[in-house]
């Protein structure tokens, strides 16, 4: 194979589309079987890549396997596995390091291996390259090794892998070229990185700077409403400026696998040297109590329409990190529900990506497909994530009393509707 993806998921999957689509042979393995066999039936598991293009992918010679077998002769692999945190708030490496095992018992002279998987600075030299050493090969030498962070964006319909640049960090120069070479195959503008540890800190950078700024933003919609000041207008009226200022927003909380996870690793990597990382750390402390605040403005809400939160029944609209997406990655939906239910709120959701969702092993009740019934049969709506269903027409016409987390009713506000 010209190339083996390790890891299917949203990372790895539209790697190998792309891959497929410039007439490289591909083959990825993933230890699910489920994901597996799904795949080889023309079916996908992730957002941002069709049954379709499954289909197409086939058909130029995708082969996903189970078996590492797969990896003999391999000319790329491309490793795409999950880096989760560990119980301790730490960067759990435990498929990163199985996954470089794996392609150690098969490596190959000459093979490019590169890490894709979000981690901290120095994971690419210091725990990938001795495991694939182990074969008795020696990176920058005898093999490439490389890391070039994922950009993936799930559900942006501009922007994909082939008009992403691409970031490559090398272990040596000529790794870098190796990794350069392979990925202007199919991205169209690939950026070379001093190193893997420029490369690996570059990811952080960005997650890092968008925690911090949302952060800044729903910490201000909490003074904000205390001194009755529209933040949302004000953001729009910020943006207007054409230089030194980007918009960001505020919500219920962060989600997915970035924005929650990532900028610990950096606060992990600096901690060791004996640091506190004290903007990410505030930040994650903002973030993490937005879910908290948002179910005390629900209670306010109802005790101002002369309702008590218990036994009230509350309608939670989008139960997925972002909008337009069934992924549902450290959604604050979760967060936002414990506490409601907590309080006695009698819950049920909407989302039209989701059919069945649970809170700590509780099934939550759907509300159905009819929104505008379930609007009027609620006490209380609250929008958690901003799904283009959720127009502001439907929400205003047929909510009791809605409380807007993700300002979709901004332009279209009345008595009965209130923002973050």
């Amino acid at each position: 194979m010209d190339l083996v993806v390790i890891g299917l998921g949203y990372v790895g999957l539209p790697l190998v589309r792309e891959a497929s689509r410039a007439g490289l042979r591909v083959a990825g393995l993933d230890r699910d079987a489920r994901v597996v066999a799904g795949l080889k039936a023309g079916l996908s598991h992730i957002d941002d890549v069709s049954p379709a293009e499954i289909e197409e992918m086939l058909e130029a010679g995708f082969v996903p396997s189970l078996q590492e077998d797969v990896l003999d002769g391999a000319r790329t692999v491309v490793i795409c596995v999950p880096t989760p945190l560990s119980p301790e708030g730490g960067p759990d490496l435990t498929a990163v390091r199985g996954a470089s095992e794996t392609v150690a018992r098969h490596l190959e002279p000459g093979t490019l291996v590169v890490l894709e998987s979000t981690t901290y600075p120095g994971t690419t030299e210091e725990v990938v390259r001795p495991i694939l050493e182990s074969s008795g090969l020696v990176a920058g030498e005898e093999f490439h090794l490389a890391f070039s962070p994922e950009r993936i964006d799930p559900g942006n319909p501009v922007y994909g892998v082939r008009n992403t640049p691409k970031i490559v960090g090398g272990l040596e120069p000529c790794c870098a070229s190796a990794a350069s070479a392979f990925y202007g195959k199919f991205v169209e503008r690939v950026v070379e990185a001093k190193g893997t540890r420029e490369a690996e800190m570059a990811k952080l950078l960005e997650n890092t700077y968008r925690h911090v700024n949302i952060a800044l933003v729903n910490e201000m919609a909490v003074f904000c409403n205390e001194l009755g000041i529209d933040l949302w207008d004000a953001i729009d009226c910020a943006a207007t400026k054409p230089f030194g200022f980007q918009a960001f927003r505020p919500g219920p909380g962060v989600g997915g696998h970035c924005i929650p996870i990532d900028p610990n690793y950096l606060s992990y990597k600096v901690r060791s040297l004996g640091y506190p990382f004290r903007f990410v750390e505030l930040a994650q402390e903002i973030n993490d109590r937005m879910p908290r605040y948002v179910a005390e403005r629900a209670q306010q809400l109802l005790n101002r329409e002369g309702r008590a939160l218990k036994d009230a029944k509350v309608l939670l609209l989008g139960v997925t990190y972002k909008a337009d997406i069934a992924d549902q990655r450290e959604s604050p939906a979760r967060p936002v529900a414990r506490r409601l239910a907590r309080l006695g709120a009698d819950l049920s959701f909407h989302d039209p990506f989701v059919t069945s969702w649970d809170v700590d092993g509780e099934a939550i009740r759907n509300a159905g497909a009819d929104l505008p019934a379930a609007l009027a049969a609620a006490d209380l709506a609250i929008v958690l994530a901003g799904h283009a269903a959720y127009d502001p027409a439907t929400l205003t016409r047929h909510a009791r009393l809605l409380f807007d987390t993700r300002g979709r009713t901004r332009d279209a506000q009345t008595d009965a509707v209130e923002l973050l």
